[in-house]
């Protein structure tokens, strides 16, 4: 699992997208971002990763970077 693939997976679960995102970026504050794609995410996470994530657990991350760091430590 990469970073790279990460971003692309997370950034195919919003319906259109206008921003680039990096690891830096603070996904809460992308445009488009709704307690849907929230959802999407947490389901994507699952399918192409295997990790199940509460979402409690995700609140407490800002950042892409932070959320492939969770993803990654429960592999």
């Amino acid at each position: 699992m990469d970073i790279q693939n990460f971003i692309q997976n997370f950034a195919e679960q919003f319906d259109e997208l206008n921003t680039e995102l990096t690891p830096e970026t603070r996904f809460r504050e992308v445009e488009g971002w709704t307690s849907l794609v929230a959802l999407l995410v947490i389901t994507m996470i699952d399918d192409e990763y295997g990790v199940v994530l509460p979402p409690e657990e995700m609140r407490k991350t800002q950042t892409i970077q932070e959320l492939f760091d969770l993803t990654q430590s429960k592999l």
